[in-house]
């Protein structure tokens, strides 16, 4: 073989062989480029996803009870009792309340720690700051003469020592007489003293003696 052959042929195939390693350096790089591009819109996206969370921490319940039964005092003063299973308190928003998104079971003391009403709830919450209660689905209340209140939603305002709704009403009295509101009522804390908006009713009527100069009227 001719010496300028065979260098020729050696300098061809350094040739060859460097051309195959940029090769390998170019693909390399162009892998080494979509690696880090995946990794850097992976890292984005954790980042979205992390502000995300720490924008929503504030929907997060502050205290979370499961299974309570526990007395509430205000200024020492036990007002009342709850039994829940389950008790939310979202003390980040606006405005900061109480859910109890399972049902509620609540009595209410009066001064002396008599029980003066019962109710009962399949949800409610309570707004701290305007001290108002919200109870919805099946709300059922006796006072402690044992009239009885049936509704699908309820308002008890602490603040204003009263208790309403405008939604459709049931009264049975404890004399059986029964008083539907078809636009809600309002009365006092104690529900001893009430009025009812656009009310029918089937009432009972005491039998009098013959010779008893008292009536009894209905209005």
């Amino acid at each position: 073989m001719d010496r300028r052959n065979y260098h020729y042929q050696i300098i061809m195939l350094s040739k060859e062989r460097l051309n195959i390693k940029k090769n390998n350096i170019g693909i390399t790089f162009t892998i080494l480029v979509n690696v880090m591009l995946v990794l850097f819109s992976s890292c984005s996206d954790k980042d979205k996803n992390l502000a995300k969370a720490i924008s929503d921490r504030d929907s997060l319940p502050t205290l979370h009870t499961i299974g309570v039964n526990t007395l509430i005092s205000d200024s020492g003063i036990t007002k009342y009792k709850i039994i829940t299973e389950d008790w939310k308190i979202f003390s980040k928003k606006e405005p900061p309340y109480w859910a109890f998104e399972k049902g509620v079971y609540l009595e209410k003391f009066d001064s002396l720690l008599n029980i003066d009403a019962s109710i009962k709830a399949d949800t409610a919450y309570y707004y701290e700051r305007q001290k108002l209660w919200e109870l919805k689905g099946n709300v059922h209340i006796q006072n402690l003469r044992g009239d009885k209140f049936d509704t699908s939603q309820l308002y008890w305002s602490e603040q204003e020592r009263k208790i309403y709704s405008k939604k459709p009403i049931r009264i049975e009295q404890n004399d059986k007489s029964i008083i539907n509101g078809k636009f809600g009522f309002e009365s006092n804390q104690e529900l001893t003293q009430y009025t009812i908006f656009n009310s029918s009713g089937v009432f009972t009527v005491k039998d009098t003696p013959p010779d008893s100069t008292k009536t009894d009227s209905i209005k």
